[in-house]
């Protein structure tokens, strides 16, 4: 007699498949059908994920092993560690620039191609007309004819880098199909591109180098800013809203000194400075600016733009570092995306010759040969964004098509025609005209055709068809910038450095700088324009009047802030102000508010001996200088009953310091939000709303004091609001919108559930396809710090808590011993979303973690993973 009970889930698996065969055949027929069309889906959905994963996979470069390479003059290598990091060898320079190409090609060919297809105006060859605006804008400005005239103000030797690095770039290029390069030709095949990439030019690199310039160029949204408020608010009040910098709460880079005969010398006084006047704008000058400023806000972020853009870095020498020998830090401030902006890298020299100069490591930009930001074997150095005031907006009296007016007389405007391709569409004819100030990017499209027609004007004269808008930027004359990459690659002292310094036009960078013998410095680089007395650079200034023209010179590079071992033993970057208010020449009046770079400093004088340990623990400090001023003031209300005080009492014993697991951080951001948007946004235009970024903080503690006042009062009620209200109701608004985000206990709150940092492919990454953007994403990071803390992960608070822009890379660098020195990229050397080292130091990065970084070749070779050998073709 059989059991009757249920045979056991383990024992069903082991019945033979003959018995599950047999009782599969006597099922119902619908049954068997329905298993079969089941088991039919399976093998199709196996098979295209099969497809897809072939797909995926295919561009994934070799590493290991031996490649036979046309162009190669002798035998390189690429040795690899666990993280993909590659570090070339060769025996020339024209080698290793070949092979610099040859890997960033490997590894993220599909990033350099869109990024020339930027700064040349093409993206609607790929993406048709949703990039049209954007190619019409970057056209105007001419990036790449800009790059094309800066090819012959080069030194031979960059020349001929930039030559080898294309053809290295070609090389990989040659024999390989667009699947086999980047899956996002796969994908975008499926849309009907039909694309082969064209070669690599060596113009392509200098081209990227206004992408650079173009997105830390300084203060052109803060012009534009000033002028919409104009329309509604005095010059008091437009002035309570950009304070003066504060120098003596936040001192300077460079502390003393000043310009004598044209040379900037440390311990020299200088003295002149001026206070041009002001226009006053109408509305339809404040419309047109507004358009214009649309369009640029509708530029692609390459490096990230606007809020959180910024950097930190700092050096120390040996009498403040526990190595006895100098240390240098560098965080720079830059978008998220994925992959990262930067790619690691080394490249040595076998032996150093006449014919082989280079030995450095560092972080490299794909499709720009050589070491952006690193160390070679003599000297390390690293960037923060000056932020000088590199741009004027000039509004301009147009009459007819091509003319305008200056100091009452008629002159031609330049103009050429620009023909764009679009993908799926016909081409478009764009016509662009430039004053003597600079294109007119009013021009851009059609809806600014009559900008400005009906704006009235305190100027004589007339008007013809009303007011256009110019842009004069320094990025726009051609300069050997490219040249300073590789001197400082080369660079082996002080004055070495500096003389690479002096081509770095734009973007101007806080350069910071330590050697093997000791030395600390500062230089400050970049063309930077002298204004003449009737434009002090905050504000577009009227066009048609000469005496707001530049001069035409720009600061002399002698005259630039800088310092050689300061008599306090280190020297902080963080975007502060330069220097004091008596240096001669104006560089710009919309610092960072310096609150990251006091706490740097506050830091490193309270350690006095650093190690390199320290030195990266201190690129994490999440310390909010803004709490410390306001959390006092919020505990002082009265809020109503236990709900709201139990929020309220998470701040009693927070030390101001915002890890991701913070309680008390979650709450206070929710509650600084809500400040800002009850405060200003009833007095304020949508486009002036506060990030919440380091003015604010200067704005708003300005204000705490004063418990009534305009800003406190709610325009949108009958009421008369006070300081308390406008608190007491952001503290009740946060304890809302937290318990219905995270948890009723607020015990649970965590600040890093609420300030994600999401990692978007530039171009995919945004395409509504899920599967796609799945792919190519990587999002989800919960991260701890914040806007203008030392540890930068900046959030716009009139968007959210999403991280905008946070440190694109951390380095710590040991003179003491190269090998000693740390490093860590946001996400990963690879560009390929099927690599695991598309995003595998993202995690190490989230937790504050970072990697050795070994230079010399006994280190680098015990920490190798891959070795590939590229060999010169032989017949």
């Amino acid at each position: 007699m059989s059991d009757p009970s249920p045979t056991p889930a383990s024992e069903t698996a082991a019945v033979p498949t003959t018995t599950r065969w047999q009782a599969f055949k006597r099922a119902p027929r619908a049954v068997r059908w329905t298993a079969w069309t089941a088991l039919g889906l399976v093998v199709v959905l196996l098979l295209l994920a099969a497809g897809v994963v072939g797909v995926v996979r295919r561009p994934l470069p070799q590493t290991n092993g031996e490649v036979e390479v046309p162009g190669l003059a002798a035998t390189v290598e690429v040795i690899r560690d666990d993280q993909d990091i590659p570090q070339v060898y060769a025996d020339t320079d024209a080698d290793l620039m070949f092979a610099q190409g040859f890997v960033h090609a490997q590894e993220r060919f599909f990033e350099m191609d869109f990024r020339r297809h930027v700064t040349a105006g093409r993206l609607s060859e790929m993406f048709g007309e949703d990039t049209l605006e954007t190619d019409k804008f970057i056209r105007t400005m001419d990036w790449r004819g800009v790059a094309e005239e800066e090819w012959a103000l080069l030194e031979p030797a960059t020349r001929e880098a930039l030559t080898s690095y294309a053809e290295g770039v070609n090389a990989y290029l040659a024999d390989r199909s667009p699947s086999e390069l980047a899956v996002e030709y796969s994908v975008l095949g499926l849309t009907g591109l039909d694309y082969t990439p064209e070669e690599w030019e060596p113009v392509d690199s200098l081209a990227w180098l206004k992408a650079m310039a173009w997105d830390l160029r300084g203060n052109m949204d803060a012009e534009v800013d000033r002028v919409l408020l104009s329309l509604d608010h005095s010059a008091e009040e437009i002035a309570a809203l950009w304070p003066e910098y504060d120098a003596t709460a936040h001192p300077p880079i460079v502390s003393g000194g000043g310009v004598v005969d044209g040379v900037f010398e440390q311990n020299a006084t200088a003295n002149g400075t001026r206070n041009p006047r002001r226009p006053a704008y109408a509305q339809g000058v404040v419309a047109a600016l507004e358009r214009v400023q649309d369009r640029i806000d509708a530029m692609p972020e390459l490096l990230g733009t606007g809020r959180g853009i910024g950097s930190n870095s700092w050096v120390v020498d040996g009498e403040h570092s526990a190595t006895g020998e100098p240390l240098l830090a560098n965080d720079p401030h830059l978008g998220v995306s994925q992959p990262g902006i930067w790619m690691q890298m080394g490249l040595h020299c076998r032996e150093m010759s006449a014919d082989c100069t280079l030995d450095t490591s560092g972080f490299t930009f794909s499709g720009v040969p050589g070491v952006i930001i690193g160390h070679n074997a003599d000297i390390a150095w690293g960037f923060t964004n000056l932020g000088p005031d590199v741009t004027d907006l000039y509004l301009e009296q147009t009459e007819g098509d091509d003319r305008y007016v200056r100091d009452g007389e008629s002159e031609a405007m330049e103009v050429r025609t620009e023909t764009i391709k679009v993908l799926g569409a016909a081409d478009v004819e764009l016509r662009v005209r430039e004053t003597t100030h600079g294109p007119l990017i009013s021009d851009v499209s059609s809806e600014f055709a009559t900008v400005g027609a009906n704006a009235p004007t305190d100027e004589p004269g007339d008007r013809g068809s009303g007011y256009a808008v110019a842009l004069a930027w320094t990025a726009l004359d051609p300069a050997p910038t490219a040249d300073a990459i590789l001197g400082l690659n080369r660079a082996s002292d002080w004055d070495e450095f500096r003389e690479a310094a002096s081509a770095f036009a734009a973007p101007a960078q806080n350069m910071v700088y330590a050697d093997r013998e000791g030395h600390i410095g500062y230089q400050a680089p970049g063309r930077i324009p002298i204004r003449r007395g009737g434009n002090d650079g905050t504000m577009p200034v009227e066009g048609w009047i000469s005496a707001n023209d530049w001069t035409g010179d720009y600061i002399p590079f002698d005259g630039l802030p800088s310092v050689l071992d300061p008599e306090e033993g280190f020297i902080v970057t963080a975007n502060q102000a330069v220097i004091g208010e008596d240096y001669p020449y104006l560089l710009t009046k919309d610092w960072d508010y310096g609150y990251r770079s006091t706490r740097i400093r506050e830091a490193l004088e309270a350690e006095g001996e650093l190690s390199v340990a320290e030195m990266a623990d201190l690129q994490l400090d999440s310390t909010n200088p803004m709490a410390e001023t306001l959390v006092p003031y919020l505990l002082d209300l009265d809020v109503p009953g236990g709900y709201y005080r139990n929020a309220q009492n998470l701040l009693r014993d927070w030390d101001f310091t915002q890890p991701a697991d913070s309680a008390p951080a979650a709450y206070y951001n929710v509650v600084w939000r809500n400040l800002l948007e009850l405060t200003f946004h009833d007095d304020l235009r949508q486009r002036t709303w506060p990030d919440g970024g380091d003015r604010w903080f200067r704005v708003v503690s300005a204000m705490l004091p004063e418990p009534a006042g305009p800003w406190w009062d709610d325009a949108e009620t009958d009421e008369v609001e006070t300081r308390d209200d406008i608190l007491r109701q952001a503290m009740l608004a946060a304890r809302d919108e937290l318990t219905r985000r995270q948890a009723r206990d607020a015990t649970l709150w965590s600040w890093g559930r609420l300030h994600r940092m999401n990692l978007h492919n530039a171009t995919l990454g945004e395409s509504g396809v899920g599967p796609i953007e799945r792919l190519v994403n990587r999002d989800g990071w919960q991260v701890g710090g914040g806007g203008s803390l030392v540890d930068a992960t900046s959030w716009d608070a009139v968007e959210g808590y999403e991280v905008t822009a946070a440190p694109s890379m951390r380095m710590v660098v040991s003179l003491a011993d190269w090998d000693d020195s740390r490093w860590i990229n946001l996400t990963g050397v690879s560009g390929h979303p099927a690599s695991s080292h598309y995003s595998d130091q993202t995690e190490l990065y989230v937790a504050g973690e970072t990697l050795p970084w070994v230079f010399g070749r006994e280190a680098v070779e015990a920490a190798a993973d891959d070795t590939l050998v590229l060999v010169p073709a032989t017949g």
